[in-house]
């Protein structure tokens, strides 16, 4: 058995789409606004986001807007960050050098959704 892939909530796929494939640049494997999902080709793992309706019950609600846990790897963390904002991508917290050696940014997603990116230690 071995994780295949991660999902996140969003409220409005159609507004989501873009900012994973033009400003993530993630490749869509499947889906899309029609079909309630889009899944992502995001390296070891796929990322799905799923639509979450205005009519959906509270405790589906509180699943859009937070913080995920969801990280991005990458090699260099000054780099992307320089893209990704370039690209138009809101951050909420740059680069720093975290206590365990390895340094974080957190970004938002356009459903408020907090991701981020790791740069690990060498």
């Amino acid at each position: 058995m071995k994780l295949g892939s991660v999902r996140l909530f969003v409220r409005d796929l159609a507004a989501a789409l873009p900012f994973y494939q033009q400003q993530l640049r993630l490749t869509l494997k499947a889906g899309g606004p029609a079909a309630g999902f889009c899944l992502f080709d995001a390296g070891a793992l796929d990322l799905l986001l799923e639509a979450v309706p205005p009519d959906a019950p509270e405790d589906e609600q509180q699943l859009v807007g937070r913080f995920t846990g969801l990280s991005f790897s990458v090699e260099d963390i000054q780099a992307q960050h320089a893209a990704l904002l370039a690209a138009g991508v809101a951050f909420i917290e740059a680069p720093e050098r975290q206590a365990w050696g390895g340094w974080l940014a957190t970004f938002k997603d356009p459903a408020g959704n907090a991701l981020q990116l790791v740069q690990y230690p060498v």
